[in-house]
């Protein structure tokens, strides 16, 4: 088995700002199940995540990369899941840390039709597959812990059918 060499970091005023992301999830037979997209650069399973929208909530730039990315609607909810940090690959040698502050979003739609429909694949997965299926620690944390989460329990989103 081969091992990832760490990635050098750039110097620490190039350390980028926080990013959103969205975990979007749906009830399926009783369960809750998570889309998971594969990232562009190296095909691995991530949420939908971006940079901050000048002029939107931090909950609504996460809205507006769940679209783009997966082209998914919902309905968002109205706190913070919480936040995981990771590795931005920059170039073959060079990585910043990022902070991510996630989102949920309950899934009504689906489109076919989206920004990056051909740059990435989406596939739903049980929480705890969902969980396996990820690299960064802090995003399968907050993936395992959805169910126990308060801000997971926005009556509105539950309520949808």
């Amino acid at each position: 088995m081969t091992e990832a060499l760490p990635l050098p970091s750039l110097p620490q005023a190039e350390v980028c700002s926080d990013q959103i992301g969205a975990i979007c999830w749906r009830m399926h037979r009783g369960k809750i199940e998570v889309l998971l997209i594969t990232s562009r650069d190296t095909g691995r399973w991530v949420i939908p995540k971006g940079w901050p929208i000048n002029g939107l909530t931090l909950a609504a730039a996460a809205a507006r990369e769940a679209w783009e990315e997966a082209g998914v609607e919902g309905h968002l909810l109205d706190a913070s899941l919480g936040h995981f940090n990771y590795a931005k690959i920059m170039t073959p040698v060079t990585s910043i840390p990022c902070n991510v502050v996630v989102f949920g979003l309950r899934v009504s739609k689906l489109k076919g039709r989206f920004p990056e429909r051909k740059q990435r694949q989406r596939k739903w997965f049980g929480l705890e597959k969902a969980a396996r299926m990820v690299d960064e620690p802090g995003l399968r944390e907050l993936l395992r812990d959805l169910p126990a989460n308060p801000a997971f329990h926005d009556p509105a989103a539950l309520a949808l059918a």
